[in-house]
C-alpha cells in the first residue's frame, strides 16, 4: 500500500577519496538513524570536481555497472536506504561518457538511470568538455508508493523538464547540484518555481565547497508543491518528511487544475525548431 509519507535525508557531502566507501556508509546510518527512507547525494558524489579544468581524465569515468555504481549499490543495500547517487559512465555501445544520476532501491537494485541533458561550459564548470548531454527524460521510478522523478543540476533551469516529471507522475523532483554560493539566491527562486509549477516536491542536494577549488558550496533544499522551503541546510545530513496530502492539495488548488496541454506545447516547439 502507498505510503502517505516518505522521509528523504539531504546528504550534503562528497565521497572521492579512495577509500571514500566507510565515510559514504556511516553518513547513510546516520541518515538511517534519522528516519530516511531515501537519501539525496550531490552531483557526482563520488568524484573529484573534474570540471574546474577542461582537461577529462579516462579514471574519472567507467563502464556501465562500474566501481562507483556497484559502491552505491552496496551502500544503498548495507544500509536498508533507497540512495540517489550517480557517476560519468561511458557508454558501452559508443564509448561517450554522461554525467549519469543513478537511483538505487534499499535493495541495492537498480531503479532509475537518467543523463544529464544541460551541460555548462564556463570557467570552474567545463563540463561539456567532460561528457556529452543526455538526450531522454527517464520515467519516474516508484519507491514506496511514490513517483521519483530526478534532474541534474542545470536542467532545472529550463522547467519544462519538471514539468513532464510531474506529469508522467512524479510527486516527487530530486536535483543532485554543484553550485557556486553567490548564485543559490537564484537557484533558490528557480527551484522553487519549478516546485509550484510542476505541484511537486523539489529536493535538490549541493555539493559542499571542501575539495571544490572554491567553486561550489551553499545550501540544499527542500521545497514543498505550494513552494514554501520545508528545509535549507549545510548540514552534512538533515532529513525532510513528505506528505501525499501536500501533493493532492496542490493539485486541486491553483495552479494545479490547469490543464497540462501538452498537444499545444508540442506543437508550439515543433515550429521553434524550423
Amino acid at each position: 500500500m502507498p505510503s502517505d509519507r516518505l522521509t528523504v535525508a539531504l546528504v550534503t557531502d562528497a565521497f572521492p577519496a579512495a577509500d571514500a566507501f566507510t565515510p559514504l556508509q556511516e553518513r547513510l546510518r546516520t541518515a538511517r538513524e534519522l528516519g530516511a527512507q531515501l537519501a539525496v547525494l550531490p552531483e557526482l558524489p563520488l568524484n573529484a570536481w573534474a570540471p574546474l579544468t577542461r582537461q577529462p581524465s579516462h579514471a574519472d569515468g567507467e563502464e556501465p555497472h562500474g566501481p562507483r555504481h556497484r559502491a552505491l549499490a552496496e551502500a544503498a543495500r548495507a544500509t536498508g536506504l533507497a540512495v540517489l547517487g550517480g557517476a560519468i559512465v561511458r557508454d558501452a555501445a559508443t564509448g561517450r561518457r554522461h554525467n549519469t544520476a543513478l537511483l538505487f532501491g534499499a535493495d541495492g537494485g537498480l531503479r532509475l538511470r537518467y543523463r544529464k541533458v544541460h551541460l555548462p561550459d564556463e570557467e570552474g564548470y567545463w563540463e561539456a568538455h567532460h561528457y556529452e548531454p543526455g538526450g531522454r527524460l527517464h520515467t519516474p521510478a516508484r519507491l514506496a508508493g511514490w513517483g521519483i522523478g530526478v534532474q541534474i543540476c542545470s536542467d532545472v533551469n529550463r522547467p519544462q523538464g519538471c514539468n513532464a516529471l510531474a506529469a508522467m507522475g512524479a510527486g516527487v523532483i530530486l536535483v543532485p547540484r554543484a553550485t557556486p554560493p553567490e548564485t543559490y539566491p537564484r537557484w533558490r527562486m528557480v527551484l522553487r518555481a519549478n516546485a509550484v509549477t510542476s505541484c511537486a516536491y523539489v529536493i535538490s542536494v549541493n555539493r559542499p565547497g571542501t575539495g571544490s577549488g572554491g567553486v561550489i558550496g551553499g545550501p540544499s533544499i527542500a521545497i514543498a508543491p505550494s513552494g514554501d522551503v520545508l528545509l535549507e541546510t549545510t548540514d552534512p545530513v538533515a532529513v525532510v518528511t513528505l506528505e501525499r496530502a501536500a501533493l493532492e492539495t496542490a493539485r486541486q488548488e491553483y495552479p494545479g487544475y490547469l490543464d497540462v496541454r501538452p498537444d499545444v506545447y508540442e506543437d508550439a516547439w515543433r515550429r521553434a525548431r524550423h
